[in-house]
């Protein structure tokens, strides 16, 4: 019961194949197996997640109306505020710190009918600073990071769908990592009112699922137009699920780009990309982004550190030093960046988007790695984002597709990116990709 996906869990209960109370229970005895050596979770509430399924169970038994996520279980990760539970940011500095409201995304989850058993790990205000959790692979490698403890629960069958954010590359990467399907939407898609703010112009809330179904299915109830964020814009809903569902027009084109830090791709990486490559043909042309591109890292540098710096200046004034010693410099940083060099940054990045134009004219997706090689060995760092910088700084919509095996048997997955807004073609891209792979 705990390996359904989160569409046949939604089905089954919605056809009486099992109750919401039996998978809950489920995933609950799998946390108990577990969770001593993977901690993905900071908070659970088991009581209450029961309470949860039980209700769940009720409204479908005595036939009022359901959601399309009724009874099914979602990790949410602790930067997001949950009225009825802690959110305590992964650092000492909030640590039993309570809200008395939900973030839009959480009430949008509880309207949909999911239930909430807890709050997943985060790193250290969801910047480096690794928590508890382990890779469930290998207990000795990093889970990756920020969304640590929801891409871990996910993986390990704790929970069959869970909610991260991304900064930098905290869905992307650990979904890598763990080998689970991740989804990065268009900046300004899915609200962050009620989130950890970190740096405005990049956050952007993600989620976790085990197919790409299960990530088109919580995709469509959480992008919703919320006016509490100044990022979001009232456009139509993209109904992924539906779109994705959809044979594409014409066979999909794909550029393969390496980016900028193809040098620090393992040669694990590069051999496997080499024989997907081979694979697909001329089904994708190796494409690489111009010249301006090759700053793009040191943009997006200097904007995150600068409005993290502007975040956390009240934890830095009042606990700098219950910071640990990355984040601090990485705040001091920040303060150093001086506001024409940030306006400057702001203005680079309109820039690439446009070049990024001419690519997505001629092509449905880029197809690139989504981090250097497998999760690294050592729980001291949550490995290297640099491969998603470039899609986080242009507000890309992104996936991870855990396709490919690395070298050591730990998963190493395929990230899939297209144009701003174009969320729904990229899941029928992808879509595409899979069945093309797996025929």
């Amino acid at each position: 019961m705990i390996e359904f996906s989160a569409i046949d869990a939604a089905r089954k209960i919605c056809d009486g194949e099992i109750t919401s109370e039996d998978l809950v229970r489920a995933c609950l005895d799998r946390i108990d197996e577990l969770e001593p050596v993977v901690g993905a979770w900071i908070h659970l509430d088991r009581e209450s997640a029961l309470e949860q399924a039980r209700a769940a169970d009720e409204r479908h038994q005595s036939g009022l109306a359901t959601g399309p996520l009724n009874g099914v279980p979602v990790g949410i990760k602790d930067i997001i505020d949950t009225a009825d539970m802690p959110t305590e940011n992964g650092t000492v500095l909030h640590s039993g710190r309570t809200t008395d409201h939900d973030a839009t995304l959480v009430g949008l989850l509880r309207e949909a009918g999911a239930v909430i058993p807890g709050k997943t790990v985060s790193t250290e205000l969801a910047v480096y600073t690794p928590g508890k959790t382990a890779n469930p692979h290998d207990i000795m490698r990093t889970p990756g990071g920020s969304s640590s403890g929801s891409a871990a629960a996910v993986a390990s069958f704790m929970a069959p769908l869970a909610v991260g954010t991304q900064t930098n590359g905290s869905v992307i990467r650990p979904a890598s990592f763990c080998g689970v399907f991740g989804y990065k939407p268009s900046f300004g898609r899915i609200s962050r009112h009620g989130v950890l703010r970190q740096a405005r112009s990049l956050d952007t809330v993600g989620v976790f699922g085990r197919s790409l179904g299960d990530l088109a299915l919580i995709a469509d109830v959480l992008i919703c137009f919320d006016d509490r964020d100044p990022a979001m814009t009232p456009v139509a809903r993209p109904e992924i699920a539906r779109i994705m569902a959809d044979a594409p027009p014409v066979e999909p084109n794909i550029a393969f780009v390496r980016t900028p830090v193809w040098d620090k791709a393992e040669d694990g990486t590069k051999d496997a990309f080499r024989e997907l490559l081979d694979h697909m043909g001329e089904r994708v042309d190796v494409v690489d982004l111009l010249p301006v591109f090759d700053d793009a890292h040191a943009v997006h540098r200097r904007i995150m550190s600068a409005e993290i710096a502007h975040s956390f200046a009240t934890e830095y004034r009042d606990g700098a030093d219950r910071l640990s010693d990355q984040l601090r410099a990485l705040i001091e940083e920040g303060q150093n960046v001086s506001a024409a060099d940030y306006e400057a940054a702001l203005e680079q990045v309109a820039v690439l988007s446009s070049d990024l134009e001419g690519i997505f004219g001629d092509y449905d997706a880029i197809m690139t790695p989504p981090a250097p090689g497998e999760a690294p060995l050592g729980l001291e760092s949550t490995g290297d984002a640099s491969f998603n910088t470039i899609w986080t700084l242009c507000g890309t919509p992104a996936l991870n597709m855990p396709v490919l095996q690395g070298v050591d048997g730990m998963p190493l997955g395929v990230q899939l990116v297209s144009y701003k807004g174009d969320d729904a073609r990229l899941f029928r891209t992808a879509r595409w990709l899979l069945e093309f792979l797996a025929g």
